[in-house]
């Protein structure tokens, strides 16, 4: 796709039009273009948020993940929960502990850690 083609789709999506929308979401899915499914995300898009969680959990990005769900989205949380596990990140799972979250207390006390 061309330069011309994407900004003509882009403004198809800014316009309303749900198919260019779902367009762009896959387009960005596919070339894995993290700032394209943020800037749909931050429009309410619910599949470029979920698009943009499964991404940056297949490449680790905990900084990434923090941020939506310091947004307040469980989806991400529970994938930052299950990616600090795996990654033994006993401080990130301590903050969202201390922030009150059971899961990531859970995570800690089975890992050994009070």
């Amino acid at each position: 796709m061309t330069d011309s083609d994407l900004s003509a789709l882009r403004q198809r999506a800014e316009s309303g039009d749900e198919t260019a929308v779902d367009e762009l979401i896959e387009l960005a899915t596919e070339q894995g273009d993290l700032s394209e499914l943020r800037r749909l995300a931050e429009q309410d898009n619910s599949t470029a948020t979920d698009q943009l969680i499964e991404l940056v959990t297949e490449q680790g990005d905990l900084s990434e993940l923090r941020r939506l769900s310091d947004q307040g989205n469980a989806t991400a949380t529970d994938q930052l929960i299950e990616l600090a596990t795996e990654q033994e990140d006993l401080g990130e799972l301590r903050r969202l502990a201390d922030r009150g979250n059971i899961t990531a207390a859970e995570q800690l006390a089975g890992l050994g850690v009070e």
